[in-house]
């Protein structure tokens, strides 16, 4: 099947190079960091985590939220999303790449990362982080190669692969949790202190990915034959606003809890992501954004007759999706580390190389799902061509 994607169009080619340039700027300038250390990023000694974890725990929550398409199309046989779930799985793939090489690059020294695999110490989250993450890897990429494969041949999946289709559910949810438990487990770090916090990551992840999804599956419609139908794309939809209402609430709780409190630990971070602290204001356009862009597309979401509107449909998907973009990146990972235990603010900029290195990962990820993409949508096209000519 891989040779679909040595064939394409001209603007394929010149997509697949365009993003090849983006990866070769972002190596040199991780070359550079590698070179000089982490010295060259926004990163303190107060913020010890910044715009690449921050990316990574955005991305976690697109590949979980792949499960919104597993779980009615294999459990429940909602045969509307037989078109997409294989676009779902492959969405996975390529953003758990993005993952780990957003790990890998916030590794001071890289070959650390191999501390995790020939020391392994289950009492650490970051360890389970590690086995949940590229489980969750090998698990999508053998269930969407073999199905897709299967559909190629005209043939049902082979049976030994339906039990990994149900484990990749509660595998889905764990990779988000644990992620979650990252934070949640750190008793400094009152923004992250919370019960809720693997809630408020899955909420997030069942709004941003499944938006995500749309968008892709509204491009392909433009450029190929693959047409998921209205119906599968009302259905992706609901689930976003249903999500996404969640994801409010559960943030809503959380400003409750620390404002009416009165515990000033709780209330600094978040005065601080809102309204500034001490001076300091570097997120709070940020964050006001998130917030107007969440009510913005919960609003057109919610009325049928704006979410059944396709040149509507995409502001409103757009909107959720930078919402929390900026929510779950920056707001929650930095938010988190202002002020610190001292009630000091230390505010971080993100460098030139942190965002060219992160652009870089972006671009890999783009190639990834291109590629995927390109594949899935030639068998699926041929299949299609079969079926008409029989």
């Amino acid at each position: 099947m891989l040779e679909k994607a040595l064939i394409g169009s001209k603007r394929y080619w010149i997509w697949i190079f365009v993003l090849l340039g983006i990866i070769g700027v972002g190596f040199i300038a991780y070359l550079q960091q590698w070179k000089y250390g982490l010295g060259v990023t926004g990163l303190s000694r107060d913020v010890s985590w910044g715009f690449y974890i921050a990316q990574f725990t955005f991305l976690v929550g697109v590949a979980a939220s792949a499960v919104m398409l597993v779980i009615p199309y294999y459990l429940h046989d909602y045969k509307k999303f037989g078109k997409i779930v294989i676009l779902g799985e492959f969405l996975a793939i390529s953003a758990v790449t993005m993952c780990i090489l957003f790990i890998f690059v916030d590794m001071g020294q890289p070959m650390r990362i191999m501390n995790v695999v020939l020391h392994p110490t289950p009492g650490s989250v970051m360890f389970w982080d590690s086995v949940v993450l590229s489980g969750y890897l090998f698990i999508n990429l053998i269930v969407g190669w073999t199905t897709l494969g299967a559909d190629r041949k005209s043939v049902p999946p082979p049976a030994w692969v339906k039990p990994l289709i149900y484990l990749s559910i509660p595998w889905a949810v764990s990779i988000h949790t644990v992620t979650a438990f990252l934070y949640a487990g750190i008793p400094g770090r009152h923004l992250w202190l919370t019960a809720i916090m693997a809630a408020r990551f899955l909420a997030s992840a069942f709004a941003a990915g499944p938006a995500l999804l749309i968008l892709l599956v509204m491009f392909v419609r433009k450029v190929s034959k693959l047409d998921a139908g209205t119906e599968a794309i009302q259905s992706l939809a609901k689930i976003v606003t249903y999500a996404m209402i969640a994801n409010v609430f559960f943030f809503l709780l959380e400003v409750f809890t620390a404002t009416y409190s009165g515990i000033p630990g709780h209330a600094h971070p978040l005065k601080y992501l809102f309204f500034g602290l001490d001076g300091h204001t570097a997120l709070v356009p940020w964050m006001w954004t998130a917030t107007v862009l969440a009510f913005l597309g919960l609003g057109l979401l919610i009325f049928p007759a704006t979410r059944q509107n396709e040149g509507i449909l995409p502001i409103a998907l757009v909107s959720v999706f930078v919402a929390a973009w900026i929510d779950k990146g920056m707001g929650l990972v930095i938010g988190g580390f202002i002020p610190n235990m001292f009630e000091r603010v230390t505010e971080y900029t993100p460098t030139a190389t942190e965002l060219a290195i992160t652009v870089g990962v972006y671009a890999v990820g783009l190639l990834v799902l291109t590629v995927l993409y390109k594949i899935a949508i030639g068998v699926r096209e041929d299949t299609a061509g079969e079926a008409e000519h029989h």
